[in-house]
């Protein structure tokens, strides 16, 4: 769809990804992760409303949306957090604002206590950030990806659409659930679908949530008050373990919070990116 095209490519150690920003060069840069099974494409409101007064950058993991989805790829957290920081290398940034989503959570998280990745702020919207996480599904699909890689494509089709509805506390647009769930389908699509989820292990949260308290930089972290998928008290544990953090719950709005309260959330990260020095 043309409503959300990645227009630059980088070629990382796992393999070729897609990155566009918006806004103008110079101002102050704020970069976007994305979560699992999504791409960049949940942050287009909030991305073109922060492009207002910063540039921003988005981009798709390898493995994820428009990037590359080759087999025999390493599209695991490690992996996405050593690519992280190859793209703020690549794009000159040394200290942007990050938000970051979901499994992109872990992947900054990572980035920044691991390899040196250093943020002005740091944002966090619903992350993958404590054990234990993965839903009986999730583990299911893990254990037996390869399996479910055979499916017949029509029954693949249904169980990615039922699988990314229930990110949404209200609903998914039609529209909008079709573009999630369009970069799944096909070849190599479904296979990709089940590789990102095979190699999901949870010992690379393990290995950095002990360390949460050295976080030295403002943080924020938001939280649909209605996540199925992880539940809000993850939040309330979070931000106590982040020196100086603050939880801002969002009302009626599930996991995928930029499609369920994407005003809500622009507002929050807003007032949030305005106030580090």
């Amino acid at each position: 769809m043309s409503d959300w095209y990645l227009s630059e490519t980088f070629r990382s150690t796992s393999g070729v990804v897609r990155w566009a920003s918006l806004g103008d060069s110079g101002r102050n840069p704020v970069v976007l992760l994305h979560g699992t099974p999504f791409s960049s494409y949940v942050w287009r409101a909030v991305a073109r409303a922060l492009a207002r007064r910063h540039q921003v950058f988005v981009w798709d993991m390898p493995g994820y949306g428009a990037s590359e989805k080759s087999a025999g790829r390493d599209v695991s957290l490690a992996a996405q957090g050593r690519v992280f920081t190859e793209l703020l290398a690549y794009w000159g940034l040394e200290e942007p604002l990050v938000v970051a989503h979901d499994f992109g959570g872990a992947v900054s998280l990572r980035a920044h206590l691991l390899h040196g990745a250093r943020y002005r702020a740091l944002a966090l919207v619903d992350p993958v950030a404590l054990a234990p996480w993965g839903s009986p599904f999730f583990r299911l699909v893990g254990e037996h990806s390869e399996a479910f890689e055979q499916l017949p494509p029509a029954l693949h089709r249904a169980l990615v659409r039922e699988y990314v509805s229930s990110a949404s506390s209200p609903g998914l647009h039609p529209a909008v659930l079709d573009r999630l769930t369009e970069p799944w389908l096909g070849d190599p699509g479904q296979p990709a679908f089940y590789r990102q989820i095979a190699q999901a292990d949870q010992s690379h949260t393990d290995e950095v949530q002990d360390r949460y308290g050295e976080i030295g930089i403002p943080t924020l972290v938001c939280w649909g008050e209605d996540d199925a998928w992880i539940p809000v008290a993850k939040g309330r544990e979070l931000a106590a373990r982040i020196p100086g953090a603050r939880l801002e719950p969002i009302a009626g709005a599930g996991h995928l919070v930029q499609e369920d309260a994407p005003a809500e959330l622009t507002a929050a990260l807003t007032d949030f990116l305005q106030k580090p020095s």
